[in-house]
């Protein structure tokens, strides 16, 4: 079989990148390990993405945002804060309003994540003439041999396709990196993640806490309703991603429903009312990754592949996304210019457009978390006038909604 681009990997990032060059008529195979099961009526379970603005326009773009907007909640405000658990927020903040930004369009939109890969399976469903220039190989195992003139990815039981790229987009432990012999630098963190969704009584009036404990920060994001995130439905609904300190988060994932919302009201206030736990539980140990070099012979690295960051910004698929556009973009250009798109000097203008602005958020990310994760009164004082600044000083915090939009 012969193909433009072979992806190997289709998660969020892998997925979208397959449904976007097909849209702009790339023949393109995608490999995965996993099969993609159709989860035509998958259980809500909490899981939830922050679809930045420039994001949400590459799911346009794919073909994929149709399906995606009825169900998704627009953020149109958010709030900054710093604190301390069970006392109130300290009086000085930052408040982002979208009707102060440019072109006062939503700061982005919460998408489930089970939204997210039924309308990707249904975009790469074959049977469905959605996208003929899409073939799927899941679950199939791919072995990749690349150099100077072009790439064969043999598929497991399957064919050898020829293409002129190959894309590794397999996640943080990218066995295609590795074999490319792609140096990672890694960071630990000493904290988990943990992210799950809460019923509340009260509206969120579509705004996003992130307010930082210090612990790490606590992050309530505004959901859509839901049909079947309780019995009988819940009205009020907001995802929860929060950091804690290791020992810590095994304790509060052990606890039971009732007193799990006791530790979620005392570090979220009172503004929502009264909150309940719904859907599951899911755990995360913290961790910064980056890449050494995005690109081999006829290889180009992607999304969790290149780079993983602290989620204190809620970037981390934002960045995977924006590899996707410039990557697309780059192979469109280089196509419509007449240029062998898989060629060194076209991958080469890929890295320089996404390297150093991933490193760039990674050591943004790094710095907030080591600045905020502290109880030091001279830490304490210095960021909170830091963020007060901020909120008074409108061309610094347009900037900041700018980057926040993804723009």
């Amino acid at each position: 079989m012969q193909t433009d681009v072979c992806i190997v990997g289709a998660g969020p990032v892998g997925g979208t990148l397959a449904c976007r060059l097909a849209q702009a008529g790339f023949s393109v195979a995608i490999v995965d390990r996993v099969a993609l099961s159709p989860m035509e009526h998958p259980a809500f379970d909490g899981r939830a993405y922050a679809i930045a603005a420039g994001s949400r326009r590459l799911l346009a773009d794919a073909g994929l945002w149709p399906e995606l907007e009825p169900a998704s909640c627009p953020i149109l405000d958010i709030r900054v804060s710093d604190g301390r658990v069970g006392q109130r927020a300290s009086q000085l903040f930052l408040h982002f309003d979208h009707r102060e930004a440019d072109a006062a369009e939503p700061f982005g939109w919460m998408v489930e994540a089970r939204a997210l890969r039924v309308a990707l399976n249904a975009a790469l469903n074959a049977a469905r003439g959605r996208l003929p220039g899409v073939h799927v190989f899941a679950p199939a195992e791919a072995a990749v041999v690349r150099n100077e003139d072009g790439a064969t990815v043999h598929v497991a039981g399957g064919p050898a396709i020829e293409c002129r790229l190959v894309v590794a987009a397999e996640g943080r432990n990218s066995p295609l990196r590795d074999q490319a012999g792609i140096a990672v630098t890694r960071m630990e963190y000493d904290q988990t993640g943990m992210v799950f969704a809460v019923a509340h009584s009260r509206p969120h009036h579509n705004l996003a806490l992130e307010h930082f404990l210090p612990s790490g920060p606590f992050a309530q994001l505004p959901m859509a309703a839901s049909a079947d995130a309780e019995i009988g439905g819940a009205d009020n609904v907001s995802a929860i991603v929060w950091t804690e300190r290791r020992d810590m988060a095994a304790r509060i994932l052990a606890l039971d429903d009732a007193r799990l919302a006791r530790e979620i009201a005392r570090r979220l206030g009172p503004h929502l009312g009264t909150v309940r736990p719904v859907g599951r539980r899911w755990s995360y140990a913290l961790s910064a990754m980056h890449a050494h070099r995005y690109t081999d012979t006829r290889l180009a690295v992607i999304g969790d592949a290149a780079h993983g960051i602290h989620p204190i910004a809620g970037q981390g698929l934002n960045l995977g996304f924006r590899d996707v556009i410039a990557l697309a973009d780059t192979l469109i250009d280089a196509r419509t210019a007449g240029e062998d798109f898989g060629g060194a000097g076209v991958l080469a203008r890929y890295q320089r457009a996404r390297r150093g602005a991933n490193l760039s958020m990674l050591a943004a990310t790094d710095g907030l978390d080591r600045l905020f994760s502290s109880d030091n009164p001279a830490l304490r004082t210095v960021r909170d006038i830091g963020i007060s600044a901020v909120h008074r000083l409108p061309r610094l915090k347009r900037a900041f909604m700018r980057q926040a939009m993804g723009k």
